[in-house]
């Protein structure tokens, strides 16, 4: 079992969860039930896959959980952008967001190609 808590990724979907936060305060009352709803499951999905992953004994369901954090950081991305065109968001106060977003898909990336790799040396 790892401990996700020292996962940069971790540390770092966490910062994300709080940017989001921030920004959602942002939306009309109109939103507090619709976009804001699925943009918070969208963000808090993304440490709790990774560190759900963690506690998954095989290196393949420890994937699986990380590809289901970048789906996330995926759908998170496109729902800023969208409250962006809506008019909901200016670019400049999602100018955070969408950097951090980008930096954990980097990181999520990475982390999985990483396993892939460990999987296939293991496998010969």
């Amino acid at each position: 079992m790892r401990d996700f808590r020292k996962l940069n990724i971790w540390t770092d979907s966490m910062a994300l969860v709080e940017l989001v936060y921030q920004i959602l305060k942002l939306l009309p009352d109109s939103e507090k039930f619709s976009m804001q709803l699925q943009m918070q499951r969208s963000t808090i999905s993304i440490p709790s896959n990774i560190a759900e992953g963690c506690s998954r004994s095989s290196e393949l369901d420890f994937k699986r959980f990380l590809e289901i954090a970048i789906g996330s950081t995926f759908e998170l991305e496109t729902q800023v952008l969208l409250a962006v065109r809506i008019g909901y968001f200016t670019e400049q106060k999602t100018e955070p967001v969408l950097a951090k977003i980008n930096q954990v898909q980097k990181q999520l990336n990475a982390f999985i190609s990483s396993i892939k790799n460990r999987v296939k040396k293991t496998a010969k």
